[in-house]
Formats: structure tokens, C-alpha cells, sequence
């Protein structure tokens, strides 16, 4: 470990662009040491280097390069973060894919690569720095979830079906670590103003029998777009979620995510489809 650092310390991953690159330059701006986990180290920090105009210590910004397709990778990500300051004080699970398309027309791989980036890839990752942590007695696992995994969207079948997983994941790991010292928050996302959407793969069949369905979810995006907020939004909550005190944690971030998760709460399944399906405008029979 680093002798020269010793600011508090946290894990951004995806911190490159979006949300990852507005929360790595908030917290650094916040006094954390942060270590910076991206596929392209040198082109994220730049970026980084960017947003903070140029003005920032190396020492406390620290690139780790991590691809979380890729298990090797990920140990010798966490094998970095070790050698640069030990137990993490956090780790921020913001790293995600997202892809649309039906049931019917995303092919299997393709679902396969969502769990492995949205998923698999955080649990190992986790798994690699928890003994640390746990023996340091003290850490924030920040889980960067969406309103999709509080129910069902059509046409991202495969992301809504990843993030919940990745929730109920955190929940089951929060029990396990309480006694340790450690917590888990989960983010529950809503809109943003990033390039997920135009960064988002599709596999829709333009002369497919969904191309209604489609339809309207391109228009609903182009109105969430408008209305979405500025990461930096964003980027004050993973500080806030980073200092939550409780054992396990859930906060909506924007107004979208909140009225999901806490309409959620108080009417069914039924009702809350009929709502979502109302705002996309989806087709019917």
C-alpha cells in the first residue's frame, strides 16, 4: 500500500463517462482518494482530467484498469486497489450494459453478456476485496441499480432482469457482512442526461411483429431525455450513500425512481403495469 495516501478511498467503477465519470470527479473534488476502474484507463482519465481542468494529485486519482467481462482482470484490478491504499473505504458497483430489444429477438449471448457485466462481474469483484475489507472493519458497497428492477420494462427484458438480480444480490449480502462492520446501499437510478441510450445496442426487428412496441418506447425516450437530470445530481448521492450509518439501505435517485419505488410499495404488480404501460404509450390489443 501506498504510504502517501490516506484520504478516504473508494472504488468507481465505469468511471470513464455518465455516471461513473460525474461520481469519480465529485468525490475526488470531496477530498476521497478515488481509484478511477475503467476497460481504458488512460482515455478515462483523461476525461477525468477534463472535468477537473486538469488541476488534480495522481496520488488521489488513480486509474485501475478493470473489465468486468473478464475474471482475471477483475482479481488483478483488486489486486491493484490492495497495493494502492488496502481496504477500500467503498466501492461504487456503477458499471452497467443495457441492450433492447424483445424476448423473442435478443439472442441468447447477448442476455448471457448483460448478466456477466451487471452481475457476475460485481459479485467477483466484491469477492475479491471483501477480505480486506472485513478485516479492516469498516466499508460502503454503493450498488448503482435502475428503476427497471422495481418491475419489468418491455424491450430491456434482459437489463430489468439483471438489475434485480444485482439487488436482491446486495440484500443477501448486506446480512452476510452487518456483523463485519460493512453496509450495502442500493441506488435506485432514474433518468439521466448520458449516452446510455444512444450507447445502447438493439436488437429490434424493423419488420418484426414488435415494431409497435418499438415505436413507443422510442418516443418515451426521446421525452425522458428531455426531462432527464445532470449526473452531478447524481454524483451528490453515491457521496450520501457512501456515509449511510444502517446495515442495508435503499434511496431513489431522481423523481422518476422515487415515485417507482414507492408506488411500488402500495399498489400491485397489475396496477403498476396498467400505470407503465399508460406513460409509454405501449400498444394494446
Amino acid at each position: 500500500m501506498s504510504s502517501s495516501i490516506r484520504s478516504r478511498s473508494v472504488v468507481v467503477t465505469g468511471a470513464s463517462r455518465g455516471l461513473g465519470l460525474a461520481t469519480a470527479s465529485h468525490l475526488y473534488q470531496r477530498g476521497w482518494t478515488v481509484l478511477a476502474a475503467m476497460r481504458s484507463p488512460d482515455d478515462g482519465l483523461k476525461r477525468l482530467a477534463e472535468r477537473l481542468d486538469g488541476m488534480f494529485d495522481a496520488r488521489r486519482l488513480i486509474g485501475i484498469r478493470l473489465d468486468l467481462e473478464d475474471p482475471s482482470s477483475i482479481a488483478a484490478a483488486a489486486a491493484a486497489v490492495i497495493d494502492q491504499v488496502g481496504a477500500p473505504d467503498g466501492i461504487v458497483h456503477n458499471a452497467g450494459v443495457a441492450a433492447a430489444g424483445a424476448v423473442e429477438e435478443m439472442p441468447a449471448e447477448a442476455v448471457e453478456g448483460i448478466f456477466t457485466t451487471n452481475v457476475f462481474g460485481p459479485l467477483r469483484l466484491t469477492r475479491e476485496l471483501l477480505p480486506a475489507m472485513r478485516a479492516h472493519g469498516h466499508g460502503r458497497i454503493v450498488i448503482v441499480s435502475s428503476q427497471a428492477a422495481l418491475l419489468g420494462v418491455p424491450g430491456t427484458s434482459a437489463y430489468s432482469a439483471s438489475k434485480s438480480a444485482l439487488e436482491r444480490w446486495a440484500e443477501s449480502l448486506s446480512m452476510e457482512i452487518a456483523p463485519f462492520g460493512l453496509g450495502v446501499t442500493v441506488l435506485v437510478t432514474g433518468t439521466f442526461k448520458t449516452d446510455i441510450l444512444e450507447l445502447t445496442p438493439t436488437w429490434k426487428d424493423a419488420a418484426g411483429p414488435y415494431v409497435p412496441l418499438h415505436e413507443a418506447l422510442e418516443s418515451a425516450g426521446e421525452t425522458m431525455r428531455r426531462l432527464a437530470r445532470r449526473p452531478d445530481r447524481f454524483a451528490s448521492a453515491v457521496e450520501r450513500a457512501l456515509l449511510d450509518r444502517k446495515p442495508f439501505a435503499r434511496h431513489p435517485v431522481g423523481i422518476d425512481a422515487a415515485l417507482m419505488l414507492y408506488g411500488g410499495r402500495i399498489l400491485p404488480v397489475r396496477a403498476m403495469q396498467g400505470l407503465t404501460a399508460r406513460v409509454l404509450r405501449l400498444p394494446r390489443r
